[in-house]
C-alpha cells in the first residue's frame, strides 16, 4: 500500500551544521520518522557548544557557552532523555556572584526566599519582579521561546512579563530597586542583552536569567558543553540519524537530494549556500540582516583557584566583574557606540571549583569575556586581566597558560560567530520581531529553512531555533 497522505516516514532530510540548533532540528525530524543526515563542517560537533584542550593538556575549557540556564529550563531538552546520553548538571551553591571594590559580593541566590533575605530592603521588590515568571516557568518559557507572530498560550503572564520587559534595564532598575548593589546585580544581568542597558528591550533579559536562576538554576554540564553535545547526538542516533563531521556544505547542490534542508547557519553563510538560487527579493532582505557586537574572550588554566577577595564568590560558577551600574551602563553604551570600554563589563565562569575532573588534580580553569564591537581587532587581554585584578588580586600570578580568542579567532573556529557575534544577530527592537526576515524559519525555497539563532529565540544553548523550524517544516512537507 502506498503512504497516506502526509506521511513523512522516510523521507530524507539533511541538516548543515550540529550546532544545538542543527541537532535539534534534526532530532525533530527524526522523531517523525524522517530520514536525517547531518552534515557538520568541523571535526567535532557542537558549534559554540564544543569543550576542548585550549591551552594544556588535561585542561579542558568550553569553546563557547560555559553555563546553561537556558539548556536546563529548555522545553525541548526538558522532553529528551537526555540524562541517559549521559548529561549531567551541576549546581554551584549561587547561581551568580557580583563582587564589589570594598571586598564584598552580592550573590544571586536560587531560592526565591533565600534571594529576597540576601538582598535586604530590595528582596520584596526582587520577588515581586522575578516570582511571577519562575513560579510559572514551563508557562512562561513555553511562549518566550517561541516566535513573537503568533497568539501566547499564556497571554496574561506574557503581558505582566511585558509590563518591564519592553524598558531598558536602567529604567527598571532604577524604578524597582532602591539600593545600587540590587540595581548593579540587574545590570549585569541585562548587560547579556549585549545592548546599551538604556535601550528598550535590555531589561528583558534582566528578567529572563534571574527569574531561570529561581526556576532551574544557571548549571554547568559535567565535562563541559560538549556533554550537551554528546547526549543530542546520542539520542539523535538513537533515532536512526546519522551525523557526518567534517563535511563542509558550500552549496545547496551538494544537498539537492533531500526533500527539506535544515540550516544552522547565519543569513550570510545561507546566501553563500544559495548561489544565487534564493528569489532576489529574499536575499536581498536577508543582505539587511544586522549582525550584533563581538567578545573577545581568554580562557585560563590555573595553579589555583581565583583568589576572590569576597570568598562569596567561591559559591558561584558564575561572576560578574563590573562594579556599580553606572560602570557597567558606561561600559556596554561605548561597546555599543562602536567603542571599548576602559574598564570593561567582564563575565566569568570557574567551572573546576565544582567539576574538578576539567583539569588535573589541584589545578583549575576560567573563562572570561568581555563586550567589544563587531570584528574588532582591539586586543582587550590586559584590561580584562585588570578587571579580573581588581576583584582578585595576585590572579595573574596563578596563570599557567592562557589563551586569547578575538573576533576574528572566533569566527575562524565557527562560522556562525560573525565578528564574533555569539548571539546571532543584533537583538535590538528594529530586529526583534522579525528575525532575520518575516518569514523567520522559511526561505524563498519551500524545501529550505533557517533554524540558527538568527532566528526566534535567538541566542542561547536552548534548542527552540532548531525545534520550531523543524516543527513549520513538518507541517508545511504533510500539507
Amino acid at each position: 500500500m502506498g503512504k497516506a497522505a502526509g506521511d513523512v516516514r522516510h523521507k530524507k532530510a539533511c541538516v548543515i551544521g550540529a550546532g544545538p540548533n542543527g541537532l535539534s532540528a534534526a532530532i525533530v525530524l527524526a522523531q517523525a520518522g524522517m530520514q536525517v543526515d547531518v552534515f557538520e563542517a568541523e571535526a567535532q560537533a557542537g558549534g559554540a557548544a564544543r569543550t576542548m584542550e585550549l591551552t594544556l593538556p588535561g585542561f579542558h575549557h568550553d569553546f563557547g557557552s560555559a553555563v546553561h540556564p537556558m539548556a536546563a529550563g529548555s522545553p525541548f531538552f526538558a522532553s529528551l532523555p537526555l540524562t541517559d546520553t549521559g548529561l549531567e548538571w551541576i549546581h554551584s551553591p549561587a547561581p551568580l556572584a557580583h563582587p564589589f571594590d570594598d571586598g564584598t559580593a552580592i550573590t544571586l541566590e536560587r531560592n526565591l526566599d533565600d534571594a529576597e533575605a540576601a538582598l535586604g530592603e530590595d528582596g520584596r521588590a526582587w520577588r515581586n519582579l522575578m516570582a511571577p515568571l519562575a513560579n510559572h516557568w514551563p508557562e512562561f518559557v513555553q511562549d518566550i521561546l517561541r516566535p513573537l507572530l503568533r497568539v501566547p498560550s499564556h497571554p496574561f503572564l506574557l503581558a505582566r512579563f511585558a509590563q518591564d520587559a519592553v524598558a531598558s534595564a536602567t529604567f527598571v532598575a532604577g524604578r524597582r530597586f532602591r539600593n545600587e548593589r540590587t540595581r548593579a546585580l540587574f545590570a549585569g544581568l541585562a548587560a547579556h542583552s549585549f545592548l546599551n542597558l538604556k535601550q528598550p528591550l535590555s531589561a528583558s533579559f534582566g528578567m529572563v536569567l534571574g527569574a531561570a536562576a529561581h526556576a532551574v538554576g544557571w548549571p554547568i554540564p559535567r565535562g563541559g558543553a560538549q556533554a550537551i553535545t554528546h547526549a543530542l547526538c546520542a539520542h539523535l542516533v538513537q533515532l536512526g540519524g546519522k551525523i557526518f563531521p567534517s563535511s563542509r556544505i558550500v552549496s545547496f547542490d551538494q544537498v539537492q537530494n533531500y526533500q527539506i534542508a535544515m540550516c544552522d547557519v547565519t543569513p550570510r553563510q545561507l546566501l553563500h549556500l544559495s548561489q544565487g538560487k534564493l528569489a532576489p527579493g529574499y536575499r536581498r532582505d536577508m543582505e539587511k540582516f544586522r549582525y550584533g557586537p563581538g567578545i573577545f574572550k581568554v580562557d585560563y588554566a590555573l595553579s589555583a583557584p581565583v583568589p576572590w577577595r569576597a570568598t562569596e564568590c567561591l559559591r558561584a560558577a558564575t561572576v560578574h566583574l563590573g562594579g556599580s551600574m553606572a560602570e557597567i551602563v558606561t561600559s556596554e553604551a561605548a561597546m555599543a557606540a562602536g567603542h571599548t570600554a576602559e574598564r570593561p563589563f567582564v563575565l566569568l565562569a570557574q567551572p573546576t571549583l565544582f567539576d574538578p575532573s576539567r583539569a588535573p588534580a589541584g589545578k583549575h580553569i576560567a573563562w572570561a569575556y568581555c563586550h567589544v564591537p563587531n570584528d574588532s581587532a582591539c586586543n582587550m587581554l590586559e584590561r580584562v586581566e585588570a578587571q579580573i585584578e581588581r576583584f582578585a588580586p595576585g590572579f595573574r600570578d596563578c596563570i599557567l597558560a592562557r589563551r586569547t580568542f578575538s573576533p576574528a579567532n572566533l569566527e575562524a573556529m565557527d562560522a556562525n560567530l560573525v565578528g564574533g557575534d555569539i548571539g546571532g544577530g543584533a537583538a535590538d527592537f528594529r530586529q526583534f520581531l522579525f528575525r532575520p526576515t518575516w518569514r523567520q524559519y522559511a526561505t524563498s525555497d519551500e524545501r529550505i529553512y533557517l533554524c540558527s539563532s538568527s532566528t526566534p529565540p535567538g541566542g542561547g544553548v536552548h534548542g527552540m531555533c532548531g525545534y520550531n523550524a523543524a516543527k513549520l517544516a513538518l507541517r508545511r512537507l504533510r500539507r
